[in-house]
């Protein structure tokens, strides 16, 4: 914790410290609970990371070739520690068993068969992926990454692997883990990443001036918005680009128990009320994939008639991170 945010905890308690003490007294109630809500609304944190906006008062701006959304897929490609219990789970493990074998065995189909249905998806649509990348598959899984680099591919930086994430590391020690991952990917790919999405969308209050020192442009954890917006950042240049949680395949089949059916209804409604959103304001639209969950048989066939479903529409764009954010800024900044 920050010296900041240490004397805004400890203002914080004071102030409710002191509501409950007229209460403890016996002062006037209505005087006790006016202090109370007082308190309360000073004690509110905002991110402080962005400028307010309705996206009904912003100037409209234009995609290339004038298309109106544009759609980026965003596979997860993601190691997991078999000494830990943690990770994404298709069988509950209150116990924190290790090994945790049922799920560890689910999350590496991803990466053996999950991830190339996507690929052989993605090829005959002639989609490019941008893929979120624990660093650690670079070591593990060598011929994945240039199976990915093959295609065209881009790569965000994703932590090192799935079983930690950012949450509580002090300054030094998370500036360590992104240097490390961001040029690990580097030194696989031949190019450094130019965006992050952190390993269960974690960050700390740093996270975000430590990825704009590294050169990082665009972030995909924060999703407040349906276009594209700039993050206040210490130096550099900052954009949190939509990467649409409410389609996220992990709370729509594991948590929410969608079937493949309900998945594709979602996938559908998110980008036809986008789509006609579009034509007033340019939207985004993201699509977040996990290998071991829509790369399972049973499911893959609902990705690919989603994607058809969108290709039929002449202003979609199928673009990267990169491209998206490059386009962005060509349009708002000139």
């Amino acid at each position: 914790m920050s010296h900041r945010d240490r004397r805004d905890f400890l203002k914080r308690s004071g102030l409710l410290a002191g509501a409950a003490g007229a209460l403890a007294s016996g002062a006037d109630a209505a005087a006790a609970a006016q202090t109370a809500a007082e308190t309360r609304g000073r004690a509110v944190r905002r991110a402080e990371r962005y400028d307010d906006s309705f996206i009904f008062e912003r100037k409209p701006f234009t995609w290339p070739g004038n298309k109106t959304l544009p759609v980026w897929i965003v596979p997860n490609v993601e190691v997991w520690r078999y000494d830990s219990a943690s990770g994404q789970a298709i069988s509950p493990n209150e116990r924190g068993i290790v090994p945790d074998v049922v799920n560890y065995g689910w999350r590496e189909y991803g990466m053996r068969v999950g991830l190339w249905r996507f690929a052989d998806v993605l090829d005959a649509a002639g989609v490019k992926a941008t893929v979120a990348l624990n660093a650690a598959v670079v070591e593990h899984h060598p011929k994945a990454v240039d199976e990915m680099k093959r295609r065209g591919w881009e790569f965000l930086g994703h932590g090192i692997t799935n079983s930690e994430n950012l949450a509580g590391l002090a300054l030094d020690a998370e500036r360590s883990l992104i240097q490390t991952a961001l040029r690990t990917i580097e030194q696989a790919t031949g190019r450094r990443p130019r965006g992050w999405l952190g390993s269960g969308l974690t960050e700390t209050y740093n996270t975000l001036d430590l990825l704009a020192e590294e050169g990082v442009v665009y972030c995909g954890d924060w999703n407040s918005d349906d276009q594209p917006f700039r993050m206040k950042v210490k130096t550099g240049r900052m954009y949190a680009v939509p990467y649409c949680m409410e389609i996220n395949d992990i709370p729509l089949f594991i948590r929410k128990g969608y079937t493949g059916e309900q998945y594709l209804q979602s996938l559908v409604d998110q980008f036809d009320a986008l789509y006609a959103d579009s034509a007033k304001q340019p939207r985004v639209m993201g699509i977040p994939l996990h290998p071991m969950i829509t790369g399972q048989p049973l499911r893959i066939k609902y990705l690919e008639r989603a994607l058809a479903h969108m290709k039929q529409r002449d202003k979609v764009w199928f673009a990267t991170g990169s491209e998206i954010v490059d386009a962005f800024q060509r349009a708002t900044l000139s």
